[in-house]
């Protein structure tokens, strides 16, 4: 079986990725496999990493059901690189070793690899092609803040955490830029999607 093309999407947080992904799975039937998803599966209770968080951060890491207090830890890690180095040492092997099956196993023509940190974990080698969705800075703070209810401060942590768009941008096979209608969004998937 030969292996299928293998597309990674990427570009900064709150920039629409998931948008772009769900209308890919949607109108062109791709597997869609999202690190985020993965990495949430990681730290599920009673697994590896969510034993080793709970022994770093203590029991008021979880919330009453037993799940991890995700905002908590959000502020813990975005407050201090280490503990955020720290904890993708934790999830991200993982993570790994699942996108690498899905690889594997995948009937289809194409696959595509939602990760949001490819370039700052270095995934390159995963994916055949990267796309990045991509808005202006302004723009995605104020995305961020509404999504999350973030502070502006919290919010600026969190793009500070990853490479600056602009890196992602130059490093990119394609760039899709979600400035404007989601029609106009779907129409530069659609013109994308013809090229491959």
């Amino acid at each position: 079986m030969s292996k299928p093309l293998r597309i990674g999407l990427t570009g900064g947080i709150a920039c629409g990725k998931s948008v772009v992904a769900a209308y890919l799975k949607e109108r062109y039937h791709v597997p869609v496999v999202d690190a985020d998803q993965l990495a949430r599966e990681a730290v599920a209770i009673g697994t590896p990493a969510y034993d080793a968080v709970v022994e770093r951060y203590g029991a008021e890491i979880c919330r009453g059901d037993g799940q991890l207090d995700r905002p908590r830890l959000g502020h813990i890690i975005f407050a201090d690189p280490q503990e955020r180095y720290w904890l993708e040492e934790q999830i991200h092997p993982w993570v790994v070793e699942q996108m690498q099956q899905a690889i594997q196993t995948c009937h289809h023509p194409q696959i595509l690899l939602v990760i949001p940190l490819l370039f700052e974990a270095h995934l390159e080698c995963l994916v055949d092609q990267i796309w990045v969705v991509a808005v202006d800075t302004a723009t995605q703070l104020a995305r961020l803040q509404q999504r999350d209810g973030l502070s502006t401060e919290a919010a600026q942590q969190r793009l500070a955490a990853q490479l600056p768009l602009a890196t992602k941008i130059t490093q990119a096979d394609h760039v899709i830029w979600n400035t404007g209608t989601l029609a106009e969004l779907y129409a530069q998937v659609d013109r994308l999607w013809q090229q491959t």
